[in-house]
């Protein structure tokens, strides 16, 4: 379980967070969504310690995160995943070698047998072909470089996913790809996910619950079906952002459809 207690976080004059508090249960997949520069991806980076929060308490598996030493912190790092915004792939490494770098156990990422199997077990996961593994980033598509992104975040069989904008940058074909795969991890490998966006279409498909961050502070929190009935101004206000957005962006692939027909 993962556990946020009135964590407060500022960059200089900038309150990013103000008192949030969030709990992400086991097994379940939480959606973090939220205006662009609201926090959330800060949010997410206290989870696994890549940033400390200035008041309150991260807590996951019973482990105050923000305490750790700095072996404790790389050990419960080997139990969480990190699917990074635009792949952070190593352009000078194949693909085999940056889903590699994923499995964080010494032992297995020294065996070649065990890492060539794993490799290819989680191209299988993420869908693409075997032959993937040899290709460099550069000869990637965008949506491939993100699933490949995703196939090095599962390498080390983690207990937790978090996902940093999955989707961000994709065509609508390929973010319901994109989509597919986050159900799919949580029902084939039973992970615990937690998925930073501000799509809510594609959040609503694959989340459990819902948490809408919005000046600083979480201002709601439950089912889709919840957050689509709420009455509270702010999620009003984003959920009618985000249909607006829609609405241009498929009058956007009509006219290209129309221009290339």
């Amino acid at each position: 379980m993962i556990q946020l207690s009135d964590i407060h976080k500022r960059f200089l004059d900038n309150v990013v967070l103000d008192g949030v508090s969030l709990e992400v249960r086991d097994g379940e997949t939480l959606a973090l969504l939220g205006p662009s520069g609201v926090g959330k991806s800060v949010t997410l980076k206290m989870i696994n310690g890549l940033l400390r929060p200035d008041a309150g308490d991260v807590v996951v598996d019973g482990l105050h995160v923000q305490r750790l030493k700095r072996g404790e912190l790389s050990e419960l790092r080997s139990r969480i995943g990190y699917v990074f915004q635009y792949g952070a792939l190593f352009d000078s490494d194949t693909v085999a070698e940056n889903i590699r770098l994923g499995i964080t156990d010494e032992t297995c990422y020294s065996d070649d047998g065990y890492c060539a199997d794993r490799v290819r077990e989680c191209l299988r996961l993420v869908n693409l072909a075997p032959d993937v593994a040899e290709k460099y980033p550069a000869e990637l598509s965008g949506g491939m470089k993100k699933r490949v992104g995703i196939a090095r975040a599962i390498a080390g069989k983690p207990k937790y996913l978090l996902y940093d904008e999955p989707t961000s940058g994709l065509d609508p074909v390929n973010a319901d790809v994109i989509d597919g795969l986050v159900e799919r991890l949580r029902d084939e490998l039973g992970v615990t996910s937690v998925v930073v966006s501000h799509d809510v279409r594609g959040s609503f498909r694959v989340a459990d619950r819902v948490a809408l961050l919005w000046q600083s502070k979480i201002r709601a929190v439950g089912t889709p079906e919840q957050i689509l009935g709420s009455r509270d101004a702010a999620v009003l206000q984003f959920l009618e952002r985000d249909l607006e957005m829609s609405l241009i962006q498929a009058e956007s692939v009509a006219n290209v459809r129309k221009d290339g027909s």
